[in-house]
């Protein structure tokens, strides 16, 4: 055999394909950004918005709500300081846990 058709059958003549190049490809840079978008307003935002809304509630708890707390204990509230809150659970009953600690508000007081 020649050395040409050693060549031939290497496939190193004129009518291969090209091979594909290296460089920026912009499909790519944009499926990125766009599954940080979907994570962004499916997952963070609902939950800032959650969050807020929390804080917000806190903020503006009043003595006579009746609330529940992260621990599901319904109670009234009778005292309020800048960090926690006193409840009456029962007549007689008297706890007092961390203002964060509530979970939602039962009926506004008056």
């Amino acid at each position: 055999m020649g050395a040409d058709v050693l060549y031939a059958m290497a496939g190193g003549g004129g009518g291969g394909q090209a091979a594909p190049q290296a460089g920026f490809d912009g499909t790519f840079f944009f499926m990125i950004i766009a599954t940080f978008g979907i994570i962004y307003f499916l997952i963070m935002r609902p939950q800032q918005k959650q969050q807020k809304k929390q804080q917000h509630m806190i903020k503006t708890l009043q003595r006579g709500d009746e609330v529940v707390t992260a621990g599901g204990i319904y109670g009234k509230i009778i005292e309020i300081e800048e960090n926690t809150v006193e409840l009456k659970v029962a007549e007689g009953t008297k706890i007092k846990i961390e203002r964060s600690r509530i979970g939602r508000v039962v009926t506004k007081g008056s």
